[in-house]
């Protein structure tokens, strides 16, 4: 018995969830988290993970993407 998990309630999400959470594209946020000073992203192996938390203040304080 799978269960699905709110997005909101992932600490971790992947590109495509973090798009469809932030309504930024997945080729803006993978720009982003390619930027070696990025702090919301994740990498587990050759994956990327977006640090939800850290991802939603880093949106709060920017002005433009």
């Amino acid at each position: 018995m799978s269960k699905e998990i709110p997005l909101w309630e992932k600490s971790n999400l992947t590109l495509e969830e973090a798009s469809a959470y932030s309504g930024i594209g997945i080729n803006k946020l993978r720009q982003l988290t390619n930027e070696s000073d990025c702090k919301f992203v994740l990498w587990v192996g050759r994956k990327r993970l977006i640090k939800r938390k850290v991802f939603d203040s880093y949106i709060e304080k920017v002005y433009s993407i």
